[in-house]
């Protein structure tokens, strides 16, 4: 078995992280460095680190004299984020799926189970998963640029899922579409697949529209 060592820097960063995709820090929230140290028990080094990750994954912003505070969730940047994947994701996982090795269909299929087990409660490790699950669906095209992009795209799209999931009902309707999207992309039916993605991406964005046209009212 594989022992996984954490640097300082890398727990600070998860459980920062956590706070932020899960709501718990709202956007514009200040991060109070002095403060979040002494409560993590950490020098300033691997917190600096840490919040300088975060920044990268634009999960935070950085001001001169004022520091680090939470990136806020706008209607923008949800459009912006969807219509990357939606441009990118669906097709090149219908032509991975026509490539995918027996390897790959096992890593598919450990996710969407991985996915599954993390339903409930548990929203940063939903977030994640669902993350991993989506990637796991382009990476056997061997294209190293284009999977960088969905997972990078996955990664910002984050916070939005977690806020997606949280109305009742949500979660089910989830777990049914990836399931559907698991079973098309294991039968390399290209033609389906792109539908199914494409409608599964989609239909999250409107939501997310709703929700923020509900929140501005």
């Amino acid at each position: 078995m594989a022992i996984v060592v954490r640097t300082l820097s890398e727990q600070v960063f998860e459980i920062v992280r956590e706070q932020i995709v899960t709501g718990k820090l709202v956007g514009n929230t200040p991060i109070r460095q002095d403060a979040l140290a002494t409560e993590l028990g950490v020098s300033k080094i691997p917190l600096r680190e840490a919040l300088a990750r975060l920044e990268q994954e634009g999960l935070l912003t950085s001001h001169a004299n004022r520091g680090y505070a939470v990136r806020p969730m706008s209607a923008h940047e949800a459009d912006d984020i969807f219509a990357l994947r939606l441009s990118i994701e669906p097709n090149a996982a219908a032509y991975a799926s026509t490539v995918a090795t027996a390897s790959d269909h096992e890593i598919a299929k450990v996710a969407f189970e991985e996915l599954d087990s993390a339903a409930g409660e548990r929203l940063a490790e939903v977030a994640i998963a669902n993350r991993v699950f989506h990637t796991a669906l382009v990476r056997p095209g061997r294209r190293l640029l284009t999977t960088q992009t969905v997972e990078r795209l996955a990664i910002l799209a984050e916070r939005y899922v977690v806020a997606h999931l949280q109305p009742a009902g949500r979660e089910d309707r989830a777990h049914l579409e990836h399931r559907e999207l698991l079973d098309t992309w294991l039968a390399r039916d290209e033609a389906r697949l792109t539908t199914l993605l494409a409608s599964h991406i989609g239909s999250t964005l409107l939501d997310l529209r709703g929700q923020f046209e509900s929140s501005s009212d």
